[in-house]
């Protein structure tokens, strides 16, 4: 109950960073909670939790309850999953020192191939990968100009072994196509090589995602550097709050819209800060679009990419 309730006030944190200030709950998912709350009152808890004041609100249409991840919602709403006991994570609980990551000589095939071998060997990767799942590097053009780092891969990439192949990672190749680019044209990567866990019931497939947390990024830092060291892009665009926290350091900032749209830097390289393609999935305004596109043409002309007048309306409202 510990993990699932960090879980959820994860996912409120990082709708905080990405701008939305309510969301919609449902009256289950509420009872849940105060059943929760309750419970672990009466267990005498050292960590109990004052239970939450809730006041109506009324209903926005610009912030609906998709606002919440479905599976969230979910995962909260059903109260047999919070009262039964979960299955033990078997994930490494302590980080041990981030490793150090030494590339062969030779061209960016041979040190691309060679960091994938430590990467997927990796002791720590591999204890915190469930059984029947992949640890997941980066994929794309080895010769590429622009890099896109997000931060953990999802249900869908732990499966395929390749980042951003879910919904969120589908937009985001649309939006790649927008700039006049191919997605082999880029090289796509994440801070962390595994799905940060969450319990589990009975076997069951994990349900939901959370951020990863400070030590789980630092330790994977040293494997996305060395994919930066082998591709050399000119360019970085860190996509969500997460990403640029682990990128820029935590407590760089307290909220994404401080820094988004701005350059910063990152292994000596240019770095914009956007949002994560999901910020679209749950915000499907011009405007929020926007947002994006307009970071996106930055770094288009940056790159001194083509860019057309109708790239530049891309999303203006009408």
């Amino acid at each position: 109950m510990h993990h699932a309730l960090h879980a959820l006030t994860d996912e409120l944190r990082r709708l905080k960073s990405a701008g939305v200030k309510t969301v919609s709950v449902s009256d289950a998912s509420l009872l849940a909670l105060r059943r929760v709350v309750a419970s672990r009152r009466s267990a005498g808890a050292a960590e109990a939790v004052a239970a939450p004041r809730v006041e109506p609100v009324s209903p926005r249409p610009a912030v609906a309850a998709s606002a919440v991840s479905p599976a969230l919602q979910n995962y909260v709403a059903k109260t047999p999953i919070l009262s039964r006991p979960v299955a033990p994570v078997a994930a490494v609980t302590h980080l041990p020192t981030p490793p150090e990551v030494k590339l062969p000589a030779g061209d960016k095939a041979v040190r691309w191939a060679a960091l994938l071998a430590q990467v997927t060997s990796d002791e720590t990767c591999r204890a915190n990968v469930r059984p029947g799942k992949k640890v997941v590097l980066g994929v794309g053009s080895l010769d590429a100009r622009i890099m896109f780092v997000g931060e953990a891969p999802g249900a869908e990439e732990e499966t395929q072994g390749e980042p951003f192949v879910g919904p969120a990672g589908q937009l985001l190749t649309k939006m790649i196509q927008g700039m006049g680019l191919k997605r082999s044209d880029v090289y796509i990567g994440n801070i962390m090589n595994w799905r940060p866990q969450m319990p589990t019931v009975g076997g069951q497939e994990q349900i939901g995602n959370r951020p990863p947390n400070e030590d789980e990024m630092r330790y994977c830092l040293p494997f996305l550097r060395a994919q930066i060291e082998v591709v050399a892009p000119e360019l970085l665009v860190a996509l969500g709050s997460t990403a640029a926290q682990g990128l820029l350091g935590f407590g760089s900032f307290k909220a994404l819209g401080e820094i988004r749209g701005q350059w910063r830097e990152f292994a000596g390289r240019p770095l914009m800060v956007t949002y994560h393609p999901s910020y679209i999935l749950r915000n499907q305004s011009n405007r929020s679009k926007r947002l994006i596109w307009e970071d996106l043409l930055k770094v288009m002309e940056r790159a001194v990419l083509p860019v057309s007048e109708k790239q530049r309306g891309y999303f203006l409202e009408r």
